[in-house]
């Protein structure tokens, strides 16, 4: 899950938000009450009709679900009535990342199940984009509803609908997943080297602790997007800092015959409580490989991530 729930987050915000400066204060008002409106559904029936039926993307990746992660048990809280949709509140969250980016048009609750351990199908009340939503990351949609509880866990998500990848050329119609369970720290879904026509390099992230986070700073000659089950901060709720940066390490293929692991020179994507970390590297070549020790961030339970890797896709 991604909304930081715990009370140290909760007064950082409040109190950043009374030193802040009149003009800033209202900007503030205005994009918390229009964040994520656009990003949610709650459509409880699929309404996309397409001929689409192809389930292998033409880059030779299957249509899949990477990762579904139960978050939070009866545990988003009261502010997600505005900032996911409404009725959000008190419910369970999922986040669910994808093999490829989605079409936002072709989304709605209704094309989401998710099974119980006991059998029992869920309530989606909605799924959203949010707080995902910088540019390249739509590929984590958050589910939120009632599909379960900590003695009877989601164990399967699927999709039943017709959900589209964002260029509109596979459906995911039928990718389904077993889902990581409520206990279990938060691993690396999915890494992407970042084009990039998608840097924007030298971005501050927005005034909300979501909608939009930080860029690399100028000097970058590479970004490695990194998605996490999960969101991750550390152990309290706090961003990550040059802490869990140095813990990072790239595998790098230099010149098409040696490798070099190396530590990226900084971190983007911070301060707005995504799943997304973007891997900031000063030097050339294909990075190959990430990999994060155990025990150093945590989903919104608190629960310590394990020790994680994974292979980096060209984008």
């Amino acid at each position: 899950m991604f909304l930081k729930t715990n009370p140290i987050f909760l007064l950082a915000l409040i109190l950043g938000y009374l030193l802040i400066s009149g003009c800033d204060k209202m900007q503030v008002i205005i994009e918390a009450n229009n964040y994520g409106h656009d990003l949610a559904d709650s459509t409880q029936q699929d309404t996309t009709e397409t001929d689409v039926t192809a389930t292998r993307h033409p880059d030779g990746r299957q249509a899949a679900l990477l990762s579904a992660f139960f978050g939070l048990d009866d545990g988003l809280p009261r502010i997600a009535n505005k900032g996911i949709c409404e009725g959000a509140s008190g419910k369970d969250g999922m986040p669910v990342v994808f093999s490829h980016e989605i079409d936002l048009s072709s989304m709605q609750a209704g094309d989401f199940r998710v099974v119980s351990a006991s059998g029992a199908i869920g309530k989606i009340t909605c799924v959203t984009l949010a707080p995902a939503d910088d540019v390249g990351e739509s590929r984590t949609v958050l589910v939120v509803g009632q599909y379960g509880s900590i003695d009877d866990q989601p164990v399967s998500v699927e999709i039943i609908g017709n959900l589209l990848s964002k260029n509109g050329q596979v459906n995911f119609r039928g990718a389904r997943n077993s889902v990581i369970a409520l206990e279990e720290g938060p691993t690396i879904s999915w890494a992407e080297i970042v084009p990039e026509d998608q840097w924007d390099l030298g971005k501050s992230s927005t005034l909300l602790p979501w909608g939009g986070g930080s860029a690399c700073p100028l000097g970058t000659r590479q970004v490695v997007r990194v998605t996490w089950a999960g969101g991750v901060t550390k152990p309290g709720g706090q961003e990550i800092d040059d802490n869990e940066r140095t813990a990072y390490r790239v595998t790098m293929s230099v010149d098409g015959a040696s490798e070099i692991e190396l530590v990226p020179f900084a971190i983007g994507d911070l301060g707005d409580g995504d799943n997304s970390h973007e891997l900031c590297l000063d030097r050339d070549g294909m990075p190959l490989i990430i990999e994060f020790p155990a025990g150093l961030v945590t989903d919104p339970r608190e629960d310590l991530n394990p020790q994680t890797r994974a292979e980096v896709t060209v984008g």
